[in-house]
């Protein structure tokens, strides 16, 4: 089913809105929606992740490294955008990976934005504080980033059971357990996916994304019958990094056997969201929202018996 929201933003009127566009559906989503509400795209795709049907969405069009901030900037400035937003994963395993630093070699602007951070013991290459680096970068030449969310609020997951059956107490259970645990990792910039069954942990997601965190837990548990959280960090900044499912996401929960879904309602972008519950409902998997564990839309005296 589609899920039904308010549009309570006004027209942009013409505003050229900046997307750095990573992988996947979500940056696509956020310029539709940009467009939609009379906005102009200016879209910078990173090189080695961004898809190429972005191109037709974009007013002006460009690509470059991820690590050449002086450039992005730059686009962004002689684009006319002054508020700009970050959409789509960076895929850390694609930037570790032999040669990857001569494809995304940094300019001159990137090497003094990331130079602390392999330099100086009181900085770390998580997530959240490479990301804040590169924020603060566009600001000081006055790019503002944004979270894309400002833009298209109707990516936001709703509260309640969104497709599929009913959750049993035991999944219900698992959903309890596996929360917690996932707010932990998220707590220490880590990961937002966590795998579980009989409220036992069989995959912590890391580097590899989502996908490949229920791939895995897949092969370790071949009987299937696995319940995915997938939760914001409790410190989560909205302008980068926010929890997102897609038709892809359903598919690996389909292959490994997984049966229930979890997400973070409010905090959690869904990206076609008619074709996400349509495939979830097809595949028998039950996706369940909520903002708070203990807040559950379905309580275990509602639940199917286990």
């Amino acid at each position: 089913m589609a899920v039904s929201r308010p549009d309570i933003l006004t027209p942009l009127s013409g505003e050229t809105i900046g997307i750095l566009a990573g992988w996947g559906r979500y940056p696509l989503a956020v310029a539709e929606e940009i467009r939609r509400r009379g906005g102009r795209t200016a879209i910078l795709a990173i090189r080695d992740h961004a898809d190429a049907a972005l191109e037709p969405l974009a007013d002006v069009h460009g690509h470059v490294g991820v690590a050449e901030i002086g450039a992005a900037i730059d686009f962004f400035r002689r684009s006319g955008a002054r508020r700009a937003t970050m959409a789509g994963k960076i895929h850390k395993s694609k930037i570790f990976a032999r040669g990857a630093w001569i494809r995304h070699l940094p300019d001159w602007r990137g090497l003094l934005t990331f130079w602390p951070h392999f330099v100086s013991r009181r900085h770390d290459n998580r997530d959240d504080s490479l990301l804040g680096a590169i924020a603060t970068a566009f600001d000081a030449f006055g790019v503002t980033i944004c979270p894309a969310t400002d833009f298209a609020p109707d990516l936001l997951a709703p509260d309640g059971l969104l497709a599929g059956p009913v959750p049993t107490a035991r999944q219900l259970a698992d959903v309890a357990f596996g929360w917690r645990l996932a707010k932990e990792l998220g707590r220490l910039d880590i990961g937002q996916t966590v795998v579980v069954r009989n409220r036992a942990p069989l995959a912590l997601e890391a580097i590899e994304g989502t996908d490949e965190c229920i791939r895995r837990a897949g092969r370790l548990c071949p009987t299937g019958g696995m319940t995915v959280v997938k939760v914001a960090k409790p410190q989560q900044d909205l302008r980068f990094d926010m929890p997102t499912i897609g038709v892809g996401t359903i598919a690996s929960l389909a292959a490994a056997g997984a049966t229930t879904l979890a997400i973070e309602a409010g905090r959690t972008i869904l990206v076609d969201d008619a074709e996400v519950m349509a495939a979830a409902a097809r595949a028998g998997i039950s996706v369940v929202s909520c903002h708070d564990v203990d807040g559950l839309p379905l309580v275990e005296g509602e639940a199917a018996a286990a």
